[in-house]
């Protein structure tokens, strides 16, 4: 598994892609299990982006975004997220540019919902040279379903402005969706599209949106692990025009470990 997880590593990380966000992701609806915690690297390069300096933020062209996330669950239905984002952009070096802290509730099993059902809140803050939004806000709803082999998942994401150059009267609509088929119990093959249509009341001119699907893979090789990965493609002008996302996520069960040792 290890072998595994450093040849993607050394393969991605020449071409690795980033959005304006740091963690480009499509969430499932559960939250961890009260005792367990996920620590994640989102590995993100930009390969063909923004070359020029706009609204004093850097350009993205060859900016490698290095995010670590920790999730542990606190209860069988609510998780807290926390981020720490990382940059290197030539000619500026590697710099810590911002972190967030994300709640998330799950609707409980004993709802017997047809769907999976949460939402979480994610808010903090990023520095003005990586980021037009210095300050902000998300709220997240996560639905997702699954039908035999085929898995879906929808994030209808609303961000909101707190401080930043450009402070919109209403939140901004960016509709997250994923669709993927197991191709095997450790394998699935899929679809994740990312956009950012403007605010609510004010919906961007299409060539001003940003917009971007991915083709991904996901590797479950090893109940500990997650591996998630694929190339994205700008569908607007607005968007950089070619992706690579790279997660890597280990699970911990610190429950699990406890016994472990009381046992011996």
């Amino acid at each position: 598994m290890r072998k595994i997880l450093l040849i993607l590593s050394c393969l991605c990380s020449g071409f690795l892609f980033a959005q304006d966000n740091y963690e480009i992701q499509v969430y499932g609806a559960p939250t961890m299990e009260k005792g367990q915690t996920m620590f994640e690297l989102h590995s993100n390069y930009t390969f063909n982006g923004q070359r020029n300096i706009l609204k004093g933020v850097l350009p993205s062209y060859h900016s490698l975004h290095e995010t670590v996330e920790i999730t542990t669950g606190i209860t069988d239905n609510f998780e807290v997220g926390l981020y720490l984002f990382t940059n290197y952009t030539p000619d500026h070096g590697w710099k810590v540019i911002g972190s967030h802290i994300r709640p998330r509730i799950a609707a409980p099993e004993s709802w017997k919902l047809p769907i999976g059902l949460s939402l979480s809140a994610e808010i903090g803050w990023q520095s003005s040279q990586y980021a037009s939004e210095t300050f902000s806000l998300e709220i997240r709803p996560i639905i997702d379903k699954t039908f035999g082999n085929l898995y879906l998942a929808f994030n209808p994401v609303l961000g909101v402005t707190l401080q930043g150059a450009d402070k919109p009267s209403a939140p901004d609509f960016s509709p997250n969706v994923k669709a993927a088929y197991a191709v095997s119990k450790k394998v699935s093959l899929g679809a994740e599209y990312y956009g950012d249509m403007g605010p609510l009341n004010n919906f961007n001119k299409l060539p001003e949106q940003n917009q971007a699907v991915f083709l991904v893979a996901d590797l479950y090789l090893d109940p500990k692990w997650e591996v998630n990965f694929g190339p994205g493609f700008g569908l607007t002008n607005a968007t950089d025009g070619l992706v690579m996302k790279l997660i890597l996520g280990r699970h911990i069960d610190w429950g699990k470990k406890k016994k472990t040792q009381v046992k011996e």
